[in-house]
């Protein structure tokens, strides 16, 4: 990767971007530059994926123009420089593992905010039958993220904590927990909607089932929660408010103070304007109109 300074100014050449950051981005990301290319084809523009973490310390250190952050921005990280742009929105799902014996009724009790917090947190629940009061003794397999991102962040942020207080085996961005679910039958993990299903069909990837969230904590999933099925529901979930938030988030791009390089400048404007085109296509939720307008705002004045 090529050393950049703020924006870009230091840059041997403003013809190129890059882009670091969020596993959740990273599909939407390839989308919008592919699109953005056509029209700048003198324009090169590198993307990588290794969290949200990565990402905001890349360009806090003017390693990259932009990073993609899939978590609120910290205050410090914004007394630092950083300036973020809301772009899109997605979830954080729990998936498990279809070829569980239990899946059926794993299925049909679905995952509630206090039964995530015995799993993640408390670690109260600690086998298959904890979670549906049947005596099953079968061991539970955690898993959480290792890397700091935004996925955890925000599946933490459900329970009112933080990603370091998430309880499991530690694996290594979203495809890596994707992995250990679909190996491992008695696996229950969380990742984001982009890497839960396939981008093709919109079905849960192989060997995963995507738990829906009982969200009146009633001890079942009513027809109204039953929207975990496909990526298209999901979304349509998350449009409509009636998945939470979080695990419902905002993605950002975040650049190290006002980008001074006029590419990146014109790539945000795109993705703020015509690049919005390819979020639910991709499987996210578009920005609302005020939340671009501030967002093309700041991108003028810096504020």
């Amino acid at each position: 990767m090529t050393a950049a300074g703020c924006g870009g100014s230091n840059r041997n050449s403003q013809k190129t971007i890059t882009v670091t950051g969020a596993f959740a981005l990273y599909p939407l990301m390839v989308k919008w530059v592919d699109e953005f290319k056509a029209e700048h084809p003198d324009v090169s523009i590198d993307v990588s994926a290794g969290g949200a973490g990565k990402g905001m310390t890349d360009v806090l250190a003017n390693m990259s123009d932009i990073a993609m952050v899939s978590r609120e921005v910290y205050p410090q990280e914004k007394e630092k420089g950083a300036m973020a742009f809301a772009v899109a929105k997605d979830a954080v799902v729990a998936i498990v593992n279809a070829e569980n014996p239990l899946i059926k009724d794993i299925i049909a009790k679905g995952i509630s905010n206090e039964n995530a917090k015995k799993i993640w947190i408390s670690e109260s629940i600690k086998s298959w039958g904890d979670l549906l009061g049947n005596g099953n003794k079968t061991q539970m397999n955690v898993y959480t993220r290792s890397d700091a991102c935004g996925a955890a962040e925000t599946w933490a942020g459900w329970f009112g904590t933080k990603q370091e207080d998430l309880a499991g085996v530690q694996v290594f961005g979203d495809p890596g927990i994707v992995a250990a679910v679909q190996n491992d039958k008695f696996a229950i993990g969380y990742a984001n909607i982009g890497y839960a299903y396939d981008a093709g069909n919109k079905l849960p990837n192989k060997n995963i089932v995507v738990l829906p969230i009982d969200i009146d904590g009633n001890g079942k999933i009513d027809a109204s929660e039953n929207f975990c099925s496909t990526k298209d529901q999901v979304v349509t979930a998350i449009e409509t408010g009636v998945y939470p938030s979080p695990p419902a988030r905002d993605l950002y791009l975040v650049t190290n103070g006002k980008p001074q390089n006029p590419n990146v400048v014109k790539f945000i404007r795109y993705i703020l304007k015509d690049g919005q085109k390819e979020n639910i296509p991709a499987g996210y939720v578009g920005m609302s109109s005020e939340s671009i307008s501030e967002s093309l705002k700041r991108l003028r004045k810096g504020k």
